[in-house]
């Protein structure tokens, strides 16, 4: 991975193919690896840049808290230093909060943005509190029994039983998040805006993506949008994590999507 410092922090990062820029932005406790299994196929049409988003995989934590609006603006300072104008975002839940805060106050960099397993929707007093509680466990407990605690429920139901190998893939990932970027990410989570007017407003593309079975964001949570310029997929056998899940299904939404509405 190739890395860059932004302030006081490290930004790590890949970098692979060519053509239109591709931005994908993982989620909670998760890395670019979450992407691993549908960037080889995608890096043949697209030039994709992937990061670690602070705190997670083999990006830096700063010492102080965080937002998500600062956590995305690591991502326009990343294009920034790789000397790009515009690209498509697609953000992973957590990585769908920070893609939303960029078209809602720098729609000028997209050509088109996603999201996958996220929500425009703010936390609701019951997700405030429960994120409280995470802070809590990482604090007392550390980050492992937190993300063993965190990761089955990222997979449809009966997936928790028949993709045991990458149920288990997807915590080793979890397990280099430091403790102090899963915490402050918990906190920048609990204090976001409500967004769904960026999605109603948007004057690009708009990708949206829901897991049948996913109970982390059920697919009413993400298809809040009936703008004429929003596409949205459903991915029927599918919790929260298609990409790992279903790869060749999100490989369709999202390549179909490519052809059809960016030019």
């Amino acid at each position: 991975m190739e890395k860059v410092q932004l302030g006081n922090h490290v930004i790590a990062y890949r970098d692979h193919g060519e053509g239109q820029p591709v931005v994908l932005l993982h989620g909670y406790c998760g890395s670019s690896d979450y992407f691993e299994e549908v960037l080889p196929q995608l890096v043949k049409q697209y030039r994709c840049i992937v990061p670690d988003l602070r705190g997670h995989g083999e990006s830096g934590t700063p010492n102080n808290s965080c937002s998500i609006s600062d956590m995305a603006d690591d991502i326009v300072e990343l294009l920034n230093h790789l000397g790009i104008q515009q690209a498509s975002i697609f953000g992973h839940s957590l990585g769908g909060y920070l893609t939303l805060s960029i078209a809602d106050r720098y729609p000028d960099r997209l050509e088109a943005f996603g999201l996958i397993h996220s929500t425009a929707y703010p936390d609701s007093d019951e997700a405030k509190e429960k994120r409280l509680r995470a802070v809590s466990t990482i604090q007392t407990e550390g980050i492992q029994p937190f993300v063993d605690s965190l990761v089955p429920n990222l997979f449809a139901a009966e997936h928790q039983t028949t993709m045991v190998s990458k149920i288990d893939r997807v915590r080793e990932i979890g397990y280099r998040t430091s403790p102090q970027g899963a915490s402050n990410t918990a906190i920048a989570m609990k204090e976001r805006p409500d967004l769904r007017h960026v999605l109603d407003e948007a004057s690009v593309p708009v990708l949206l993506i829901a897991g049948e079975q996913d109970t982390v964001v059920p697919p009413d949570r993400t298809f809040t949008s009936d703008s004429p310029r929003v596409t949205q997929s459903l991915i029927t056998d599918a919790g929260h994590m298609s990409m790992i899940e279903q790869p060749d299904e999100f490989l369709r939404a999202l390549t179909r999507f490519m052809n059809n509405k960016v030019k």
